[in-house]
């Protein structure tokens, strides 16, 4: 946790100074629109748009992993029923005798 709030700092410090240092106003064209927007916005935009495309593409996975867990955990509850009636019934089976009473 400390590790990763250092490193989030560190890139937080990083992006700020690129910031500060390319304060220029770029134009962005994109099919027919077009603004203007600096050097940082842009990057920031791109990181945005990254971020939202992976989380997009995995979110079929995501689904696909909570659908093996429920069927997981649906499986163990049913073994764990099984095993308690199991456990009943050889509680109420009495062992044979050996006929080899001393």
């Amino acid at each position: 946790m400390k590790f990763s709030l250092i490193v989030l700092i560190v890139l937080l410090a990083l992006v700020a100074a690129f910031g500060l240092q390319n304060p220029g106003e770029h134009t962005v064209r994109f099919l027919q629109l077009s603004w203007v927007t600096s050097m940082l916005g842009v990057i920031v935009a791109s990181f945005a748009a990254g971020v939202l495309g992976g989380w997009l593409a995995g979110l079929p996975g995501t689904f696909r992993r909570r659908a093996e867990a429920s069927a997981a955990a649906k499986r163990i509850r049913e073994l764990e029923a099984e095993v308690g009636e199991l456990k009943k019934t050889v509680a109420k089976v009495t062992p044979p005798s050996t006929g080899n009473a001393q």
